[in-house]
């Protein structure tokens, strides 16, 4: 019975494969061989790289939900450049602040834009510039393409990352109390002096009256004089 099941299957194989029962084997055997040495040497250093990264996602933990800030300063921001873990990573752009703590590795400590967190990078960004003085809110005198570049981080972040607050903008100085107390002891002593010359004006004015008035009889009376002597 084993025989003639050797016998059908020795002739199913010539048939199907149209190699000899030797040569089918043999290439069985090899193929075999081949994925076995694959699997060792691939499966293995596989089965490595996968491990960690299981390892770091189960040590992670979830972020926290965006904290609102509300109006803060840019002193106050600066609390928010990632060097604290337990306080979230904050930046922003045009006043505008943004929690980036799910981009870490980026604006963390160590990563490639880590200069940029805790502030207002806006100028920085339109220029891609990493020199201090850039590290302001203060895009005026910005070109062209350099305000296209900053839209364009700025249309990253909103859609991207959640905005917690924005920064106060500082107020306006009082003016100085002296100015207007000068001004209020200088306006009362011009009445003064006008109030003053008033007097010396009318009493010129009634000398000058008074002399008219003085002079006046004295040419009437000649007159009357001398058509009174043509008379006689």
């Amino acid at each position: 019975m084993a025989v003639e099941l050797l016998e059908t299957l020795k002739e199913s194989i010539t048939a199907y494969t149209g190699l000899s029962p030797t040569t089918f084997f043999t290439v069985v055997a090899l193929g075999l061989a081949i994925y076995y040495v694959f699997s060792v040497m691939f499966g293995g250093s596989s089965d490595h790289h996968v491990q960690p990264r299981s390892s770091s996602f189960e040590e992670s933990e979830p972020l926290p939900p965006p904290v609102q800030l509300g109006e803060v300063t840019e002193e106050e921001l600066k609390a928010y450049d990632g060097n604290d873990p337990k306080k979230p990573l904050l930046m922003a752009i045009k006043g505008q602040i943004y929690d980036v703590s799910q981009s870490r590795m980026f604006y963390g400590p160590g990563g490639p834009y880590a200069l940029f967190a805790g502030k207002d990078a806006s100028r920085a960004l339109a220029k891609m510039s990493f020199d201090e003085k850039d590290l302001t809110g203060d895009i005026s005198g910005l070109g062209m393409f350099e305000m296209d570049a900053l839209r364009d981080w700025e249309y990253k972040f909103m859609s991207k990352y959640a905005k917690v607050g924005t920064i106060k903008t500082p107020e306006p100085a009082a003016p100085e109390p002296e100015s207007s107390t000068s001004e209020s002891e200088a306006t009362p002593t011009e009445p003064a002096e006008s109030s003053a010359a008033q007097p010396t004006d009318t009493v010129v004015a009634a000398d000058h009256h008074n002399k008219v008035t003085e002079d006046a009889p004295s040419e009437n009376v000649s007159t009357v004089t001398s058509e009174a002597n043509k008379e006689e």
